[in-house]
């Protein structure tokens, strides 16, 4: 039997090679993701994402590995592992002729968690019920019951979290949930994943292009070519290979430009200069130059700092 005190996701080694490929779309990653962690998988296109949820939902054969979900070993029990995660994929998976209930209804009949009824009216109390409360904390008490064709692209993604929450699962998996969102409704959809992440203690593993998404995770993976290049805090991937810029700016801009360039230095010019330091102290950089300076910072590499250059020393 599972305990909360143990991983949510274990996976020891994981390949995935295609038919015909020359090389694997997952080469040998481990990873451990605890129960209640929200945990952020990012890489450029290609980079083994989503065949890696693919795997992990069951909905891909792995080529070799050890896989475990709440306990549960996928290749011998991907039912139970079936029980145990919700998933809300890139594309849109909803029956655009029924309304949002009846799609509800239809996955949880699926499901075997309740028996058929030709109307929500006639649907069990408890079902009733629980449609109701995911409703609400999603924002949808109304638009709910309108056909899937009149909601909104933001509605819709709400929608299939309600979905894909029906079986109360233990792990909740979102293959770029905001994919093809406007900022409005990424924002709000995060909002409302904030609170199902608390109220249902979930775990969520997700994929995302937007770096900003992953910043809120307990813990990132960077893969890129299928292999895992960066693991750990946003803050400490941030730390990891990035190091601190210099922003610096003078009247005489032209002999600025002269003096970073003579001490080999790379930098950006954007209004003031973004100096990268390449390994160099900050103080060593500042006693080199000549020129009266009338701006001086230093500044934290951000995330995307971190990210490009890890996929750039790839």
């Amino acid at each position: 039997m599972w305990s909360a005190d143990a991983p949510a996701v274990e996976v020891d080694d994981l390949v995935k090679r295609y038919r015909k490929a020359k090389v694997n779309a997952v080469d040998g990653i481990s990873l451990r993701v605890e129960a209640g962690e929200f945990f952020a998988l990012l890489g450029p296109n290609g980079a083994g994402k989503t065949t890696t949820i693919s795997i992990l939902t069951t909905t891909l054969a792995p080529t070799s590995g050890r896989i475990r979900i709440c306990g549960y070993e996928l290749a011998k029990e991907p039912s139970e592992v079936r029980r145990r995660v919700g998933i809300i994929f890139q594309n849109p998976s909803l029956d655009r002729n029924l309304s949002g209930e009846e799609n509800v209804r239809l996955h949880a009949i699926l499901y075997g968690l309740y028996p058929y009824r030709p109307a929500f009216r006639l649907m069990p109390d408890e079902y009733r019920t629980q449609v109701r409360e995911l409703a609400a904390v999603l924002g949808m008490e109304t638009d709910i019951q309108q056909p899937v064709k009149k909601l909104s692209g933001g509605m819709q993604r709400k929608l299939e979290i309600i979905r894909g929450l029906m079986h109360r699962p233990s792990v909740l998996f979102l293959d770029e949930p905001t994919r093809g969102l406007d900022v409005a409704s990424r924002r709000s959809l995060w909002a409302y994943l904030r609170e199902v992440r608390e109220r249902y203690r979930v775990t969520i593993v997700l994929t995302t292009h937007y770096l900003e998404e992953a910043e809120q995770a307990d813990r990132l993976c960077i893969l890129n070519h299928g292999r895992i290049v960066a693991m750990g805090s946003p803050g400490e991937v941030r730390l990891s290979p990035a190091e601190e810029f210099l922003e610096l700016d003078a009247t005489d801009r032209a002999q600025l430009r002269l003096e970073l360039k003579k001490l080999n230095l790379n930098f950006e010019e954007d209004g003031a200069f973004t100096v990268r330091l390449d390994g160099r102290s900050a103080h060593e950089v500042i006693r080199s130059l000549d020129v009266p300076l009338t701006r001086l910072r230093t500044r934290q590499p951000s995330l995307e700092d971190a990210y490009l250059k890890i996929l750039a020393d790839e």
